[in-house]
């Protein structure tokens, strides 16, 4: 049996499946026609999305994604522990956060008559403030976190354009903070790119760059699109794998895909 809620923009609806014990409800988003691929995905907040062409009926998605089923109750095993274990930031001094994918110990400093500010320096992110308050300190981390995510992204993209042989021209980049996704690509090329992500390591920013400038080439998840990513990026995937797994540890409270 399954369930189904349309959303009232109807944009996609929940289809739900058993799993020995376990109903696991799915969200069924929409993919272009002519694409055949069913892709499945479990995000790291336990959200289920599946993206289907319209010429698959409900039934032949369920039958796909049954025979996944023992892969998605995996997946959301190990991310429903890693939230049992996730401590919402409190943006103090010796909480751990990440740049690069490295680990770096919080330092608030209250000093009122200096510049409010951050700086990376001895292996802390020292964060200076006219008067100690979680807000002031996570909005002057977002700041740095976007500054270094302009100045580290528009170098990789460089350096990814290199392999990127079917690009003619240099595509524009935007910065914009995403709760769902890593990056995007537009239908004119344009490319963005999550500051989040500036916290990963540079394979991880690598990847997701190389995925949306196959985007440009092909702008669906088609059979060529991970010929070409694979092309590129032989160990996408693991990369990949890599980087879902940290997006948790990474984000802290806000988690992605």
């Amino acid at each position: 049996m399954s369930v189904a809620i349309q959303k009232p923009d109807g944009s996609g609806y929940r289809l739900s499946f058993n799993y020995g014990d376990e109903r696991i409800f799915f969200e069924r988003l929409p993919r272009t026609e002519g694409v055949r691929r069913v892709l499945v995905k479990v995000h790291p907040d336990c959200r289920v999305q599946v993206a289907a062409p319209p010429q698959c009926d409900d039934a032949e998605v369920l039958a796909t994604v049954k025979k996944r089923g023992r892969w998605i109750y995996r997946q959301l095993r190990d991310f429903r522990a890693r939230l049992e274990h996730l401590t919402p930031r409190r943006y103090v001094s010796g909480e751990s956060h990440y740049y690069l994918g490295k680990q770096y110990l919080l330092k608030v400093i209250e000093a009122p008559g200096k510049v409010q500010g951050v700086k990376l320096f001895r292996g802390k992110l020292e964060v200076s403030v006219r008067q100690k308050g979680a807000d002031k300190v996570q909005s002057l981390l977002d700041a740095w976190y976007r500054a270094r995510a302009r100045e580290i992204f528009a170098r990789r993209l460089d350096a990814m354009l290199e392999q990127a042989l079917w690009t003619n021209e240099h595509p524009p980049l935007r910065i914009l903070t995403m709760q769902t996704q890593w990056g995007s690509c537009s239908p004119n090329g344009r490319l963005t790119l999550n500051p989040h992500l500036v916290k990963a390591p540079r394979e991880c920013i690598d990847y997701v760059i190389l995925h949306e400038l196959c985007h440009i080439a092909e702008h669906n998840h088609s059979e060529r699109f991970y010929r070409l990513m694979t092309q590129v990026m032989p160990q996408w995937e693991k990369t990949k794998e890599r980087l879902d797994g940290m997006a948790l540890k990474i984000i802290g409270d806000i988690p992605l895909p």
